[in-house]
């Protein structure tokens, strides 16, 4: 009966171990808490200052197509806020190389992680720091939320309102890399057409130097004359106004083909103008592609490491491993107990006999 108490986890047990071993658990704690406050010092850990942005992406990138385009038909809006395409554009924006490479190169972060340029795989160990220290996440209202983890609270600041900046820039520098060759393209249509345009310009001009105007009216004008001259007679006059005929026979239809032809250049320059315009504007002007919701500011206290949180689970692990072991070492010392008591019976029981049988035969001697 007494050692079923020692056999069985339980709570009666274990509080009679903690009693009858309380002095070296209370030490070993202390000593714990001591080591987890020591070692949680800046000494050992480098503390880091947190600061956050929290920006909105635009829900338009194109500023022609909503400012200038009156064919583009959108409820879209420069000034509204973007939706869950827009902010997992975003997303991947900031994640990307492009940013990372800018706010490395511009904190030069490198030096600043101290990392030897030198050493074994410098730009893993900075790529790895990096994505530690800085960070991007979606929020449950559609916003991209920026954290920065420094050990320079002003810097951490710094970083995280700079890389919003540095994300409206990158995505100007991408889309204008589109928006410029569209641009040249379209541009060299337009001048093509307006080379062509000029050309039948001049065709035009060197007809009308030779009087041919408007090929159907002058025409017409002139069979009406011709009949008048010949009712008087004039021969002259008919001759004259035969030799317009003629001229206008030779080149009338060059003249009416060109006009068509500027007809339809002058409708398809309409069109081309507008795309030029639009082109342009993508290719020269800038937007912007983000609402600074939160800007960052300079931490006034550490956020990591958090002290309290490192010595409450060393205390809780501490104590934790110091139950585990202190079962352990009360049932082996039982179990060894157990199996030693056996061997020192019998080796007593063997023993009677022989301290029995010596003073008998130690009788015959004195005798």
């Amino acid at each position: 009966m007494e050692e079923q108490p020692h056999n069985n986890y339980s709570s009666k047990y274990l509080c009679k171990l903690l009693v009858e071993y309380r002095k070296p658990i209370l030490i070993i704690l202390a000593v714990a808490a001591l080591c987890a406050i020591v070692f949680s010092s800046s000494f050992f850990i480098t503390p880091l200052y947190k600061s956050t942005t929290i920006i909105y992406p635009t829900s338009s990138n194109s500023i022609s197509k909503v400012l200038i385009s009156t064919t583009y038909q959108s409820d879209k809006d420069v000034m509204n806020f973007g939706e869950d395409e827009q902010t997992e554009q975003m997303l991947q924006v900031l994640n990307s190389n492009r940013v990372r490479d800018k706010v490395i190169s511009r904190f030069n972060l490198m030096e600043h992680y101290n990392i030897k340029p030198d050493s074994k795989y410098p730009f893993t160990k900075l790529n790895k720091l990096y994505d530690t220290r800085i960070k991007f996440r979606r929020t449950e209202y559609n916003a991209v939320k920026i954290t920065v983890l420094d050990s320079d609270a002003a810097l951490s600041a710094r970083i995280a309102n700079e890389i919003a900046e540095i994300f409206d820039s990158t995505m100007n520098q991408m889309q204008k890399e589109v928006a410029i060759e569209a641009f040249r393209i379209v541009e060299q249509e337009y001048s093509t057409l307006v080379a062509e345009m000029n050309q039948l310009e001049d065709s035009l001009n060197t007809l009308r130097k030779l009087g041919v105007f408007d090929y159907e009216s002058q025409v017409e004008m002139l069979s009406r004359q011709m009949a008048v001259e010949l009712g008087k007679g004039n021969t002259q006059g008919v001759k004259n106004i035969q030799e317009q005929l003629d001229i206008l026979a030779e080149y009338g239809g060059a003249s009416y083909a060109i006009n068509e032809r500027l007809d339809n250049d002058r409708l398809q320059l309409s069109l081309v103008k507008s795309k030029y315009e639009e082109a342009k504007v993508d290719a020269t002007e800038f937007i912007p592609h983000k609402f600074v919701v939160t800007s960052a500011f300079q931490a006034e206290r550490k956020s990591y490491p958090v002290r309290w949180i490192i010595v409450v689970v060393t205390l809780l692990s501490t104590f934790l491993l110091l139950i585990f072991c202190l079962v352990f070492y009360d049932r082996s010392k039982g179990f060894f107990r157990s199996a030693t008591e056996p061997q020192s019976v019998g080796t007593a029981t063997q023993d009677e006999p022989e301290k029995q049988d010596q003073p008998n035969r130690r009788t015959p001697s004195h005798e």
